[in-house]
């Protein structure tokens, strides 16, 4: 039964359905108070809505229980930089929209694939930062923290790989999440030596593109 209440929680947030995931979240931390994961997705659910008190006071609950979680410090962290009025330009859908900007051949908007568990996907938020790990044979998206996002497609690893090992460095956002398709916006940050002329990201550059998705869930 708890399983399945936790998994209704992860889902309603995949959904973006706020008001339901505090209802049961809530419903879970009756039993177990000190529940860090119900308490982050929580404060989440909070900070969707706009209810920017609640969200910094669900996340600093979770750490008193664990100092170090790192979900809830980084949600702080975000907290700071967010009024009152911009936490509620969020819920309605308004977010900053100053990291998806793009400049041609400079940013790519791309789906990822071979996504990560349910658990993280359902932790992003749109505009949250992330990280890009340079492998041998692909390339793969992080949290801050460490937690496998998904995979870059083939055709745009190689490219990225190449670019990067000659010196350019790349940073990248998440546009828009749901819970069978992630999409996430690259971002050139600095051209290496020699690559002045050399475009990121042509016009031919493919990406993979989700079955029956809409950016109206932004």
């Amino acid at each position: 039964m708890e399983e399945n209440l936790i998994q209704k929680a992860i889902d309603s947030a995949l959904k973006c359905k706020w008001s339901e995931a505090v209802k049961i979240n809530l419903f879970i931390l009756k039993k177990d108070k000190n529940d860090i994961d119900s308490l982050n997705r929580l404060a989440r659910a909070c900070f969707e809505m706009g209810q920017i008190k609640k969200a910094k006071l669900t996340s600093k609950k979770a750490l008193v229980i664990n100092p170090k979680d790192n979900i809830a410090l980084n949600a702080l962290e975000k907290y700071k930089n967010c009024s009152q009025n911009k936490l509620k330009q969020v819920s309605q859908g308004n977010i900053d929209t100053s990291v998806f900007i793009e400049e041609a051949g400079k940013t790519k908007l791309t789906t990822l694939i071979n996504l990560g568990s349910n658990k993280t996907i359902s932790s992003l938020s749109s505009g949250d930062e992330a990280v890009l790990i340079i492998h041998v044979h692909r390339v793969t998206v992080n949290t801050v923290d460490g937690k496998y996002i998904g995979k870059i497609t083939d055709d745009l690893s190689a490219r990225l790989r190449s670019l990067v090992k000659e010196g350019n460095t790349y940073r990248v956002f998440i546009k828009s999440t749901s819970k069978n398709c992630l999409r996430v916006i690259i971002k050139e940050n600095k051209k290496g030596k020699g690559l002045e002329n050399v475009i990121s990201f042509p016009r031919e550059t493919s990406e993979s593109i989700c079955e029956s998705f809409s950016d109206s869930n932004l």
